[in-house]
């Protein structure tokens, strides 16, 4: 890999799920403590920008009303709304302080669903940087993850998955994710063995 090319895509790690208090917190502490997903992440940021490697975030914001949805949103989204998740300008929308961007990072804008590139200007910033590898690391590993995984398989990128920044609503469905789905559109690793092959 070169990390002239690479970029980390880190997705929502916003305080309604990384911090107490927040509204999905709860939900995925269990798999953020097993996984060490934070700790993990803030030394990949650490040792990726020591490397040169851009550091992108893909934060998910929604209007006070979520109006971007419409009228009867279901499933997972349904979910955000009814705990009240990501309503722009809030503190669980903001990004996790151990984790806030520098000024040489890219903060991608426009994120309402799950993959970060279906709704956003992620495809043109990779493209226009010259990036061909992506690394994703963020929320939730099944959901968010996958689905930017999936995306970015499809439109030719080299994308690595790091099985030790994730994290979801239960052990079952990491394991599941990063055993069984991960393999077959990304090439999935620690962030030790992401940093060490660059």
């Amino acid at each position: 890999m070169n990390p002239k090319t690479t970029a980390v895509v880190l997705i929502e790690y916003q305080n309604d799920f990384t911090s107490p208090g927040g509204t999905l917190h709860e939900a995925v502490k269990p798999v953020m403590d097993s996984t060490k997903m934070l700790p993990n992440t803030l030394d990949l940021v650490k040792r990726a920008r020591e490397k040169g490697i851009a550091i992108i975030y893909a934060p998910i914001t929604f209007t006070p009303d979520y109006h971007e949805l419409g009228a009867n949103p279901y499933g997972i989204l349904a979910n955000v709304v009814a705990r009240k998740s990501f309503r722009k300008g809030t503190w669980g929308a903001a990004m996790v302080d151990s984790l806030t961007p520098q000024d040489s990072d890219i903060v991608i804008e426009g994120k309402r669903g799950l993959c970060a590139f279906a709704s956003t200007n992620l495809d043109f910033i990779l493209r226009s940087r010259g990036f061909s590898t992506i690394a994703l690391g963020g929320f939730l590993t099944n959901c968010c993850v996958e689905s930017t995984m999936r995306t970015g398989y499809e439109k030719g990128y080299d994308v690595i998955t790091l099985t030790d920044c994730t994290a979801t609503v239960s052990a079952e469905e990491q394991k599941l994710a990063v055993e069984k789905n991960y393999p077959m559109f990304s090439k999935p690793m620690t962030h030790d063995a992401f940093l060490a092959g660059l």
